[in-house]
């Protein structure tokens, strides 16, 4: 019993199926692990955009966490929407009180459509109560300048956000580069805890069909460390996971469409 690599998804269910829990729980089930579940909101949304959300109290979401802990073996977690101050104080205890093995923190604030995912005032109890409980930390470009207070447009920029970073107490970083259009190829640049980096670079795709990356490549990533796969070679499947399921796109929805989730089992091998 228990012993089929098992993860968790903190986040939001997006009606819509391409981002949040529900792209997790496609991508981690593509990567052959289970996934389970605590929801921290839910939203209407679709391709278009979020039309609404409703966090879910505070008491239900600590009951899922102690269901959770009761009965699986988790041995890796990752956080996606967490709407509210509040939610990230109360998700921030549960990690610190249950034993889920590394932490994957997806700083989730806007979503592709523009509508915020994360107020305001939570932003400093993130920097607070969350990035020091981190294993690996994945903000998008604008994430990480909201995280970090500065602009990042440059190479010196994304080493000198991601030590700040670093400083902030997460162990290992990795800033993507997708929203820096300045170039033809999409840059990840990655910091890891032993002061070593690296950069990932792949051909950029032209397409609306993104919906969900932020969310893919980190469950990927999650999914992967809950098979003890080494955090480089685990980084570097995550991102060509999300590069596969980006170029060979699914045509539904009229505005940001999803990225294809079984792609990579048709194309790639391990």
């Amino acid at each position: 019993m228990n012993n089929f690599p098992q993860t968790l998804t903190i986040a939001g269910s997006d009606s819509g199926g391409g981002a949040g829990m529900q792209a997790d729980i496609k991508t981690i089930q593509e990567r052959h692990v289970f996934a389970t579940n605590v929801v921290v909101a839910i939203t209407a949304q679709n391709t278009i955009g979020v039309q609404d959300s409703f966090p879910l109290p505070l008491e239900l979401v600590t009951k899922q966490f102690e269901s959770l802990a009761a009965d699986f073996k988790i041995r890796a977690c990752k956080t996606g929407m967490l709407a509210d101050a509040e939610h990230v104080a109360v998700v921030a205890q549960n990690l610190r009180h249950f034993d889920f093995g590394p932490l994957t923190l997806d700083p989730v604030m806007i979503a592709k459509g523009g509508a915020s995912l994360l107020a305001d005032s939570a932003i400093d109890t993130l920097r607070s109560e969350l990035l020091p409980l981190a294993t690996v930390l994945t903000p998008n470009l604008p994430e990480a300048e909201v995280l970090t207070g500065q602009k990042i447009q440059t190479t010196a920029d994304f080493k000198i956000a991601a030590t700040q970073l670093q400083k902030m107490g997460a162990k290992n970083i990795i800033i993507k580069g997708g929203h820096l259009d300045n170039s033809d190829q999409a840059c990840d640049y990655v910091l890891y805890a032993d002061g070593s980096d690296d950069w990932l670079n792949t051909p950029r795709i032209a397409t609306v069909r993104t919906h969900g990356t932020g969310d893919t490549f980190s469950a990927c990533l999650t999914a992967e460390l809950a098979k003890q796969v080494p955090l480089k070679k685990a980084i570097q499947i995550s991102k060509a996971f999300i590069q596969v399921a980006i170029a060979n796109p699914i045509a539904v929805g009229h505005g940001h469409g999803p990225t294809n989730h079984w792609a990579y089992q048709e194309v790639e091998h391990d």
